[in-house]
Order: structure tokens, then C-alpha cells, then sequence
């Protein structure tokens, strides 16, 4: 289910080839410096975002490693209740290959969302699985 703007997903700079990508061949997925989400320029910082996706209700793609372990994002991300998947692994991959990665899940990211409904929850995509992390 898309929001009233017809966007549901939200991929952060860490990962902005791959949101780039992803906007092309769908509608309902934005970036940093996206035309249809002019409130969050490339550079925006993530305190400054998230309040930003969570008020569009939209689901979060990130590859920040340190994503769990910054105390103000955390928080934030409690507080605003936003869902996000997070690309994990100890290695960094090209942007080819976190797309191949994103559409070989996005049948269960789906449901996953469907599934868990509001946030706040947080789920670790990688090649063998995606995991639900607490946080």
C-alpha cells in the first residue's frame, strides 16, 4: 500500500546508486535529491530526514553501517517509528549488486511489511536472509 504522494520507499545516501536505480524502475521509490521529495537534498543529514519519511509513511532502504549504533538515529528512529531493511554484510557491494540482492527479497520485504505492519522494526538483508534485528 502506497501512501497519498503514491511513494513507499525511501533509500538513503549510503545507498544512492541503488536508489537511483530503484526509481527508475519503480514509482514509488525516492533518494536523497529526488525531484519528488524536494524536503531532503542530497547531504541532508539523517536526523533531518527520518522525521521527514516517517510523516510520508515511507520504508527505509539503507546500507549504514553504523545505522544501530548512533545514539541520536536510534532514538530517532524509535521515536518516529519508521520500519527500515538494512543491507548488512562485512563486505560493501557495488550497486549492481545490492540491486540483485533488493529484488531477490523484495517479494518478502513485502511481506514483511505487510506483516509487521507500524514500525518501529528493523531487518537485515543479505544474501541467505533477511533477520529482524532488535534496536
Amino acid at each position: 500500500m502506497t501512501g497519498p504522494t503514491g511513494l513507499r520507499y525511501f533509500v538513503d545516501e549510503t545507498s544512492l546508486g541503488l536508489g537511483k536505480m530503484l526509481a527508475i524502475a519503480r514509482t514509488d521509490v525516492v533518494y536523497p535529491g529526488h525531484r519528488s521529495l524536494p524536503s531532503v537534498p542530497t547531504g541532508t543529514l539523517d536526523v533531518e530526514w527520518m522525521p521527514i519519511v516517517a510523516d510520508m509513511d515511507l520504508v527505509v532502504i539503507s546500507r549504514d553501517k553504523r545505522i544501530r549504533t548512533k545514539p541520536a538515529e536510534l532514538d530517532a528512529f524509535r521515536a518516529l517509528a519508521l520500519r527500515v531493511f538494512w543491507i548488512a554484510g562485512k563486505r560493501d557491494l557495488s550497486n549492481w549488486e545490492n540491486l540483485v540482492l533488493i529484488v531477490k527479497w523484495w517479494d518478502r520485504m513485502e511481506e514483511i511489511i505487510h506483516d509487521r505492519g507500524a514500525g518501529p522494526w528493523f531487518h537485515a538483508v543479505s544474501d541467505g536472509a533477511i533477520r529482524e534485528f532488535t534496536v
